[in-house]
């Protein structure tokens, strides 16, 4: 086809996406003010944040990707006018989601009562234990928001969404200053501040996406179902059919990055900080890929539902050239700043220094993330989430971690060999999903 032939694609997923993207970039913006900030309070703190956030974004990616079963679901309803069941779907979402929380608290507890057998940096303990329960009771809120976020993106609301995840963020950011620092007469807490202040953010969120749904006019039209909707069997297997498989591809590409957390623990205080400040950085790219990702899963569900199968073909890719025009940029800007990004979070030149090799990776895999992130997301949005799990499980911890290990300890690369498998696993994902996907629409569009 002809590029002109897209850009009709182009233009619904960026309105579609947009809002989605302008919502992650807050998001990383509070990570990155985060961190520097924590930083900047203490190197020590920023390892230990370092430490807990990794173990915890397997939880809330894994979380993210679970809920992602709902939005093909909703997509469908909601092509379909059938705003009562889509309602009622939501309400059984988020009652999934709350259960899901609670087992979820539960592993991470038993977890924080063996942190010891991680063998990291004693000096680091005083700081991981406070900031590490704080996180674990934040985890029911996230869980709850995920289920109004992608319910909203399935009826192709994506401002809402977007507007509540940057308000809470302004807040966020407001209480790291106050309660990091002891500002304006508030205790001077450090990394427990900023846990506190994430906290507060997280409970915000979910408190204002449940008024909206009490009271909010755009919402009217599907309360009865939400209020008054059956909370059954049926509706919590169609959710984890779909949900289990994308949060299981989603948390083993966590769960590698949080393995090779422990690898550069054994390295040392310096190394475990450089990974965080290099994790900020990648998801620089990884969120705007994702809001790009949801936005494809949107339009590939209606036309599904549809049997429209060359549009989603066609949404797709054009999805596809957009996240590569995004990964263009994401290059060139970490090969430019790469030498100067570490400051920004801490003056230590050996965490700056080894931030500069890492970053390395990073501009590596950037292709081969955006690949990987697009064709899950269009998958995803044609209900074929099965096979991805398995496929996800092969790459990272056949590739990823196998190969992080035997460079970073057995070829002594140190901290920049345990991240040289990210790019070889991150693009052989990319490379099956799109496979899968080619195949799929293929045989579709011959039937």
């Amino acid at each position: 086809m002809r590029l002109a032939d897209y850009k009709k694609h182009y233009k619904e997923t960026l309105r579609l996406g947009g809002p989605i993207m302008l919502g992650q970039l807050g998001v990383i913006v509070v990570g990155f003010v985060d961190n520097i900030m924590v930083g900047h309070h203490g190197a020590t703190e920023l390892a230990a944040a370092s430490f807990v956030n990794n173990f915890f974004a397997l939880v809330f990616i894994f979380g993210m990707g679970f809920s992602y079963g709902l939005t093909p679901i909703i997509g469908g309803l909601f092509v379909g006018k059938e705003y009562d069941k889509a309602g009622e779907m939501l309400r059984n979402s988020l009652f999934v989601n709350f259960i899901l929380s609670l087992l979820l608290v539960g592993i991470m507890s038993l977890l924080l009562l063996n942190i010891r057998i991680f063998n990291q940096p004693e000096e680091l303990l005083p700081y991981i234990y406070p900031y590490y329960i704080i996180q674990l009771v934040s985890v029911v809120f996230v869980m709850l928001f995920n289920s109004y976020k992608q319910f909203c993106d399935g009826t192709t609301d994506t401002l809402t969404p977007m507007w509540v995840m940057i308000s809470s963020n302004v807040l966020n950011i407001i209480g790291n200053y106050l309660l990091i620092y002891g500002k304006f007469g508030c205790p001077e807490l450090g990394l427990t501040g900023a846990g506190i202040s994430t906290l507060i953010s997280r409970v915000t969120m979910c408190l204002v996406f449940a008024y909206l749904m009490y009271r909010g006019r755009r919402y009217e039209r599907f309360r009865e179902g939400y209020l008054r909707g059956k909370v059954n069997w049926t509706n919590y297997g169609r959710l984890v059919r779909l949900g289990l498989p994308v949060g299981l591809q989603m948390g083993v590409e966590t769960a590698s990055f949080n393995l090779s957390v422990i690898m550069m623990g054994w390295i040392g205080s310096a190394a475990l900080a450089a990974h965080q400040v290099a994790g900020v950085i990648t998801t620089l790219g990884f969120m705007v890929y994702y809001g790009i990702g949801a936005a494809v899963t949107i339009r590939v569900s209606g036309f599904k539902h549809l049997g429209a199968w060359r549009e989603v073909r066609q949404a797709s890719y054009a999805g596809l050239h957009l996240i590569w025009t995004v990964a263009l940029m994401v290059m060139l800007f970490i090969f430019l700043f790469r030498n100067q990004l570490g400051y920004i979070f801490t003056s230590d030149e050996e965490i700056v220094h080894l931030v500069a090799l890492l970053s390395w990776s990073v501009i590596l895999y950037q292709a081969g993330d955006g690949l990987q992130v697009l064709f899950a997301n269009a998958l995803r949005g044609m209900a074929d989430v099965k096979w991805m799990a398995w496929v996800a499980f092969c790459c990272h911890f056949g590739l990823a971690l196998p190969i992080g290990y035997f460079c970073g300890f057995v070829l002594d690369w140190g901290a920049q060999g345990v991240w040289a498998g990210f790019p070889v696993s991150l693009t052989t994902l990319g490379l099956l999903l799109w496979r899968r996907f080619h195949v799929r629409t293929r045989a579709y569009l011959k039937a």
